[in-house]
């Protein structure tokens, strides 16, 4: 079992930055690919950026390419969104999950686990 804990969410002006966090129990975090998706109330869930276990690669929706980044550090157990030239299309309920099979590196909504998530508001 893997919890994770999502943070780092808030309002911020278009053109803002934010770095969301998700920290993770257990001790098998870094076995896990881990990915951030986001959920607009109408809207379908959309995928936005992935990381294989060792960080090594990563991958990202088209629309955030030169704009988002994740990372993760083993050693910390958490997984990071760093957010730039944020748009106010990018607001949304962002949720970080976690995931044996590398689908999510493929932009597909399979994992195991997934965290409560935060919100993020770009005002415009």
């Amino acid at each position: 079992q893997v919890q994770l804990v999502e943070s780092g969410g808030g309002l911020v002006p278009a053109g803002g930055s934010l770095r969301l966090s998700c920290a993770a129990s257990g001790r098998t975090f870094s076995s896990y690919h881990m990915g951030w998706f986001r959920q607009t109330p109408g809207k379908e869930r959309e995928f936005v950026a992935a990381i294989s276990t060792s960080g090594g690669t990563t991958y990202y929706a088209d629309s955030m390419k030169g704009r988002f980044t994740i990372s993760r550090d083993n050693g910390k157990n958490t997984v990071y969104l760093q957010m730039n030239s944020l748009k106010p299309e990018d607001t949304a309920f962002y949720y970080c999950a976690a995931g044996r099979s590398a689908a999510m590196l493929r932009g597909l909504y399979e994992y195991n686990f997934r965290g409560q998530g935060t919100q993020v508001t770009v005002s415009s």
